[in-house]
């Protein structure tokens, strides 16, 4: 907004100032000629009083005048015909267009608040400063300067416009205020005659002012004041002579009337020793002219965009000049050296002297005119007011009744003679204000307002209004208000009535300056926009400009307004030529609506601002805002797009040209950095005939951090197991796959000879397609010191293709073999993706930066008919853009939470090492479906296609249970068959056996056969693998347990031979679904067996009954009708299936469709176990073949897949264990001992294997599955299934704060009961001879076994009655006889034996199995303690015995 050094009272006062005309004599020009000066132009540095002046009203009161401002001009008499007051020159106009032009914000100014590029909005507030980038957001800016009390921005350019305005005003006869009052009549002192001389220019200056003949300049009264000033040239002339001349001047003229001025008392000596400060220069003008003269001979064509001119400051000291300089002149002004011949007192002297012309010349005059205008107005107020108006009707009052031939009849526009009464009122209303008597004047302007009002002189009637509102405001205290309408009014008269825009404008220009001061900013802006119009461009630009500072200076600022009004100033700016205001005020308003989703008028601004900065000759900034329209979400159509984007691209190339920069940074299309992908490796080879390759990582698939976890997880199994099973601390898991969410802190590593390829996703905004050509990437290379040293290469050496992109030159493919895409199209608002490959021929640090290609806009897009763009033509540019991607935010430390920082992502800056070996695998005859359990063969094929060899390959799987590459040490062929010779054959081993045999064939083999027990399996290649070889080996599958869909892991680990790698190993992936689908389901339950064991057989607990149920539950696959059931194994460390004691044993077992079988085996302790109690990883095999062929268990596969499963089991079991409740530390209690002799007791940890077939018809061809299925039991009396069990949810449970102790562990009974097993040995017929003897005794003998592991006391009671009511009656009459209670104990695995009495005293069935045995452990080979009761024993079936009488 404009800004005033003065007050703005002080700037209407220096609006209005008294006007000097200057007459000078030929000689007296001579002399003021010699400081590169006129005489006014001499006068204008002293023009302002710095003392008070005096002078009395007419009521005789002391008026202070202070701070008084005269305006001395030289007279130039003109006789052409005076042009309307309407409207400026032709000239006026060019002047002060170039006074804008050439008043330009100065760039990286101290004041600057929001920087937007080159082009500042300033806040003139102390203290205030910041900056903010190209079309940043300007809230922070607008925050910081809102907490100062005021501000404002300056516009200097304004300031000008507005004095020169005023300054060109031209006279008018409605007002006298730029009337001359006086005029100095200077003769120089060496002169022949100098009183002749001011005779002369007396003469002179009546005949201009009384002939009629000149039409300028005007004058304010007839008795013009004639001030006589002898000019004396110190240095030249005689100063004797020249006083006599004074002293004659004042007797002629007066003391009053004349003054004598020495100038020139400088000597050029003195001028080269001594340099004095040059006080003209900011005064004058390049162009000083500005009236009608000069207008017509000034071309209306004028360059107004080009050209600047050196201006002056913003504040001069006088009027215009109204004469022409010649060019020399105007030379001499532009040079500057003015007042070369004036010392400090020459200086001293010419402002004593314009003081004593004001005090005793100017100011007295005026009070005696305003004496004389008073009294003539007085007088007249004694006749009637409504007389002398009716006179004035009737007979013309002295008026002349035309109307004026230049203003049209719109106006009404009278003209009044010079002696008019209303006339002389304004003249009086002039004179009191030019001498800063405000109060009369307003009196004179109110009453001469209603005089011209009554008239219908409108004009006359606006300048009173004009002048009694500024002479108001002028009063200051609280006298009155100022009249804001009275100036709404003038304005409106001017411009709607009279035509007349200049007295308009000055009206305006003093309104809106008043209105600022008294805080009224919405009503200045409302003035001001009310002056916008059509006739004048850069007139409606400033006052658009000035209105748009006042909403933003108001109490509740209004920003969306202040950047309205600025686009509105900037498009007049345009219209006027003045391209960089047009452009700065673009700018400015661009920092409001820029992100606050006004699109299209962003896209407004921005392609405005690219035009005008073009036009300027500033292709870069025009660049950057094309730039802003391409590369924010545009809603403009298709077609404009297209017509940006050709425009852009032709800036752009003109910007090329001239900066000599080959690659460019370009906008276009988005890169989304963050998205970028870096893959290291060759791409997997796809399958090759019935080949499956392994689908290790591609770009193709999607990134999940669980199954990056699963991975990490496999490869630190695998580091773990060739590391001897401790995971080394500088493992960092293989990353050949980088996006943004893998870890990217450490550089990654990538191999000599194998590509690296970067996945560079392109977005395009625009609605137009675009065509990208010749695109690669953009690299820096830093060869390692040590390849440098062995290639003798000092140092490192940093190679980039950069230069060779640049020049256009052929890349070198020495270091790095670059591969470049031809062609690459993007459709409308596409993104799509460009994988860019390099290829690494050395090892060091590799730097990937950016992208280079060719842009230009597609063919298809059609320019619309109206367009008037920059170029049409398709333009290609060459450029290039960086990949900058940001790091993960930091959250470590302390600082790094309070502040927002970001950590290194080195995707794109890999470490090339050394070669390293390459494998790739293979899988044939895959299954993609199996039943749960089935078992098939497949074969894995694995090549070396590198030239460094292999070794150390490893395996681990998500599933260990699925798969084995066999038993090497059982004798598996290395080299197996082709897939197709082995195509019918069995996966099992087997044996001719005798069918119906029924017992069990057993065999004892060591777990460490079948490999360590960890997942990671090594696959037998024979060591190494060379570099060109590969190797098949087998591969056997067992289909999981649970029905369903499975994702099944393989990751293969391998290594190099040469351990001096950065990269320690490799690995390759591999996903594989397998669909499993239901076979059958297998339940097995063990019972202890009733029969007693033999003596000199099994003595240490007899057998045990396992019975095996066998259900079929498959329904999927309509295939498979039944499955027949051909072998049944176990395998365990302490028990055995011995022998099949089904009914049917010549018979195979077949499970048809939804049928269940169920078999019946005898378990015994191992013999090869009691035989190897040393060996605790012993395992005997026992198997029971239903047909005519035996499957070994023990060979590969069906042994591996059960220690695989039997792991797999004991792990979940281990797990389940952990997780449970766990008794504190601090010694065992007395639950838990009970608890282990119980486990000890019964104890079975026997694994049933069941072998199963199926035959399958598909495509006219029998095909056999097979399949086994593992039931693992732990002990006697419980039941196991082969169906995976389904997992719970888990129940929530109550948080507990505070541990409770453990409850005492109680067993159950049923748990007890089992400690010892007892049976009665008799005669079951008995005879005896009643009639003889009527009391018959029969022995029994009672054998107790204890089962358990420790030592057990057994008490048996005989007089215990059985409470079964089924055998009540066969126990009566039978009686125990001897000693009927026994309390003894037993050792572990002892049997004891009690020979009984039984008493009958009739024949008839009795159950004498009526006694109670009752058992409890022993601890520690203590006797139990009282506070475990004893426990009854189960005990075996009813005991029947006849007893028949022989005496019958």
């Amino acid at each position: 907004m404009a800004q005033c050094v003065q007050s703005v009272q002080e700037f209407v006062q220096d609006s209005f100032v008294p006007m000097v005309a200057v007459l000078c004599s030929d000689e007296a020009e001579r002399l003021t000629s010699k400081n590169k000066l006129n005489f006014a132009e001499l006068l204008r540095p002293f023009c302002r009083l710095t003392s008070e002046g005096h002078l009395r009203d007419p009521n005789n009161q002391l008026l202070v005048v202070k701070n008084l401002r005269i305006c001395v001009t030289k007279v130039v008499p003109s006789t052409a015909p005076p042009l309307s007051g309407a409207a400026l020159s032709p000239g006026q106009r060019h002047h002060l267009d170039q006074v804008v032009l050439s008043c330009q914000p100065q760039e990286g100014a101290v004041s600057t608040a929001v920087a937007a590029g080159d082009y500042d909005l300033s806040f003139n507030d102390e203290a205030l400063k910041c900056s903010a980038p190209w079309f940043s957001s300007w809230r922070d800016a607008l925050t910081e300067a809102c907490a100062s009390k005021h501000f404002s921005a300056s516009t200097p350019w304004f300031e000008v416009y507005r004095e020169n305005f005023l300054q060109s005003m031209p006279a008018s006869d409605h007002e006298f205020l730029n009337h001359y009052l006086a005029c100095l009549l200077v003769v120089s002192s060496g002169e022949a005659v100098p009183v002749e001389q001011f005779v002369k220019l007396s003469q002179e200056q009546h005949r201009i002012q009384h002939s009629g003949d000149f039409t300028k300049p005007k004058w304010f009264i007839p008795n013009t004041l004639k001030y006589y000033v002898l000019l004396h040239d110190v240095g030249q002339g005689d100063e004797r002579r020249a006083e006599a001349v004074y002293e004659d001047m004042k007797q002629r003229y007066g003391p009053q009337g004349c003054y004598l001025l020495k100038i020139n008392s400088r000597t050029l000596v003195a001028e080269q020793e001594e340099q004095i400060h040059d006080l003209w220069t900011q005064y004058l003008r390049s162009q000083d002219q500005a009236d009608d003269n000069v207008g017509p001979t000034v071309s209306s064509s004028t360059d107004k965009s080009g050209s600047t001119a050196e201006e002056p400051s913003a504040k001069t000291g006088g009027r215009l000049e109204q004469d022409s300089p010649s060019a020399s002149r105007k030379a001499d002004i532009t040079t500057g050296g003015h007042g070369a011949c004036l010392t400090l007192s020459d200086h001293d002297r010419i402002r004593q002297f314009v003081q004593e012309f004001t005090f005793r010349g100017l100011l007295p005059h005026i009070e005696k005119n305003i004496r004389q205008l008073n009294d003539q107005l007085v007088s007249r107020k004694g006749l009637s007011r409504s007389l002398f108006t009716a006179t004035k009707k009737w007979f013309g009052g002295g008026k002349a009744p035309e109307k004026s031939v230049n203003e049209p009849k719109s106006t009404g526009g009278l003209l009044y003679p010079p002696e008019a009464p209303e006339l002389q009122i304004r003249k009086l209303a002039d004179l009191c204000f030019l001498v800063q008597h405000y109060e009369l004047a307003y009196s004179c302007y109110h009453t001469a307002k209603k005089d011209f009002l009554s008239d219908q002189a409108m004009l006359y009637a606006a300048g009173a209004l004009e002048m009694a509102a500024v002479s108001a405001f002028l009063q200051g205290g609280a006298v009155r208000p100022y009249p804001a309408h009275y100036m709404d009014t003038a304005i409106q008269t001017y411009r709607d009535v009279c035509r007349n825009m200049v007295l308009a404008e000055r009206c305006a220009l003093l309104s809106a300056e008043i209105l600022k001061s008294q805080a009224k900013y919405s009503e200045a802006a409302a003035l001001l926009i009310k002056m916008t119009s059509e006739d004048s461009d850069l007139r409606s630009a400033l006052m658009l400009e000035q209105a748009a500072h006042c909403f933003i200076n108001m109490r509740t600022r209004m920003l969306r307004k202040f950047a309205f009004h600025m686009i509105l100033a900037g498009h007049r700016f345009s219209k006027a030529g003045q391209k960089r205001h047009a452009l700065r005020c673009y700018c400015q308003a661009m920092q409001v609506y820029k992100g606050r989703s006004w699109s299209l008028a962003e896209d407004h601004i921005n392609f405005t601002v690219g035009r005008q900065s073009f036009t300027l000759g500033r292709p870069e900034k025009a660049a950057q805002a094309f730039k802003q329209i391409l590369t924010n979400d545009s809603r403009q159509t298709a077609a404009q797009q297209g017509a940006f984007l050709r425009e852009y691209l032709y800036v752009y190339k003109t910007v090329i040209s001239r900066s000599g920069v080959r690659l460019p940074q370009l906008p276009l299309p988005c890169i989304h950095g963050t998205a970028t992908r870096v893959y290291f490796g060759h791409e997997r080879r796809l399958a090759e005939g019935e080949k499956q390759a392994a689908t290790h990582v591609s770009l193709d698939q999607e990134y999940d951090a669980e199954q990056a976890a699963m991975w990490c997880k496999l490869e630190e199994q695998l580091v773990a197991a060739a590391n001897r099973g401790v995971v080394p601390a500088n493992f960092q898991p293989s990353q050949c796959y980088l996006n943004s969410q893998t870890d990217n802190l450490r550089h990654p590593l990538a191999v000599v000879e194998e590509p690296v390829v970067v996945e560079v996703v392109f977005r395009n905004p625009l609605k137009v397609p675009l065509a990208l050509s010749r695109l690669s990437l953009v690299w820096k290379f830093t060869r390692d010191t040590h390849a440098a040293a062995a290639t003798e290469d000092a140092g490192e050496e940093l190679v980039s293709n950069q230069d060779a992109l640049e020049q256009e030159s052929r890349q070198t493919d020495d270091v790095v073999t670059t591969e470049t895409i031809l062609d690459f199209h993007l459709a409308p608002e596409e993104t799509k993706m460009a994988r860019l490959r390099l290829l690494p021929h050395r090892t060091g640090c590799l730097s990937i930066t950016g992208v280079v290609y060719d842009l230009a806009a597609a063919s298809s897009v059609e320019t619309p008919d109206d367009y008037d763009g920059l170029q049409k033509a398709e333009t290609i540019i060459s450029g290039k853009q960086d990949l900058k991607i940001r790091g993960p935010r930091l959250n470590h430390t302390k600082e790094d939470k309070m502040f927002v920082r970001y950590g290194p992502d080195r995707r794109l800056e890999p470490i090339v090492t050394l070669p390293m070996p390459l494998m790739e695998v293979f899988f044939l005859q895959f299954p993609t479906a199996l039943l749960c359990g089935e078992i098939r063969k497949a074969y894995v094929e694995f090549c070396n296609v590198s030239d460094v060899s292999l070794c150390g390959l490893r395996v681990a799987s998500t599933h260990p249970e699925f798969f084995t590459f066999g038993n090497p040490s059982a004798g598996t062929p290395l080299t197996p068959l082709s897939p197709a010779s082995a195509e019918n054959c069995s996966a099992y081993k087997t044996l001719a056996a005798a069918p119906g045999s029924g017992a069990a064939c057993e065999t004892l083999v060591s777990a460490d056969d079948f490999g360590p027990t960890s997942d990671v399996v090594d696959v037998p290649v024979g060591g190494t693998l060379e570099p060109g070889h590969s190797v098949q080996l087998p591969l056997w599958l067992r289909g999981p347990d649970q029905e369903g869909v499975h994702e099944i892991n393989f990751l293969f680990y391998y290594e190099s031979p040469d351990k001096g790698s950065k990269i320690s190993h490799r690995v390759v992936r591999h996903s594989v679904f397998i669909c499993a689908s239901r076979s059958l389901s297998v339940q097995v339950s063990a019972h202890p067996s009733a029969i007693p064991p033999q003596q000199g057989q099994d003595q240490d607990g007899g057998s045990t009954l396992v019975f095996i149920d066998v259900e079929n539950i498959n329904t999927s696959d309509a295939g498979v009708r039944e499955f027949h059931i051909v072998q049944v194994s176990s395998g365990s460390q302490h028990w055995s299936l011995s022998k099949c004691i089904n009914p049917a044993k010549d018979k195979d077992c077949i499970v048809s469709s939804k049928e269940r079988a169920k078999l019946c085996f005898r378990a015994a302790p191992c013999k090869a176990h009691r035989a190897s109690l040393d060996c605790a990883e012993m395992f005997t095999f026992a198997d029971v073949n239903l047909g005519d062929e035996r499957i070994v268990s023990s060979a590969t596969p069906c042994g591996d897949f059960f220690f695989r499963c039997r792991r797999t089991t004991e792990s979940r079991r281990a797990d389940a264990c952990s997780s449970g409740s766990r008794t504190p530390s601090g010694g065992r209690s007395l639950g838990e001992d009970l608890v282990r002799v119980v486990d000890e007791c019964d104890r079975l940890d026997l694994n049933i294997i069941v072998i199963w077939k199926a035959y399958v018809v598909e495509d006219s061809k029998q095909l056999i599955l097979e399949g086994q299925l593992h039931v693992a039991l732990q002990a006697v009396g419980e039941e196991a299934t082969s169906l995976a069990p389904k997992q719970d949810t888990q129940e929530m449970v109550l948080l507990k704060f505070k541990s409770d102790p453990p409850p005492p562990a109680v067993l159950p009974s049923t748990q007890l009961s089992r400690l010892v097993k007892s049976n009665l040995r008799y005669s079951e017929t008995y005879a005896h001879d009643f009639a003889h003897d009527s009391v018959c005794v029969v022995p029994v003998c009672l054998v107790l076994s204890n089962c358990c592991r420790t030592d057990v006391d057994i008490t048996v009671d005989l007089r215990h009655k059985t409470t079964s009511s089924e055998w009540s009656e066969c126990a009566c009459s039978f009686t125990w006889v001897g000693q009927t209670r026994y309390r003894l104990a037993l050792c572990p695995r002892q049997t004891r034996h009690l020979e009984l009495k039984a008493c009958f005293l009739m024949p008839g069935v009795y159950n004498i199995n009526t006694h109670a045995v009752s058992a409890a452990p022993c601890l520690d080979g203590h006797h139990r303690d009282a506070a475990q009761p004893a426990v009854a024993q189960h005990g075996a079936g009813p005991a029947l015995i006849v007893i028949t009488d022989s005496s019958q």
